[in-house]
């Protein structure tokens, strides 16, 4: 499988693991055939690290801003609540 290397041949090859690394994307590191580890370049990981915008932000910025949406509530199947 491509991609995926068992933890003695990491050690032992690690330039190439670092090349597939940058080329290719995440290199999956294993254990006793188990996946333990991910190596991806830095790039990679500073993009997944960075912190998400906030909710707020992310709604001022949307192409969708200053869109009037029109909710209409279906009053036709009134539910029965029994009050005690």
């Amino acid at each position: 499988m491509k991609g995926v290397w068992q933890v003695q041949d990491a050690r032992n090859r690690m330039s190439e693991l670092i090349n597939c690394a940058l080329r290719d994307g995440p290199q999956t590191i294993t254990r006793h055939g188990k996946p333990t580890v991910v190596m991806v370049s830095s790039k990679a990981f500073r993009q997944w690290a960075h912190p998400r915008k906030p909710l707020s932000e992310a709604l001022r910025e949307s192409p969708l801003r200053g869109t009037v949406l029109a909710f209409e509530r279906d009053r036709s199947a009134g539910r029965d609540i029994e009050l005690k």
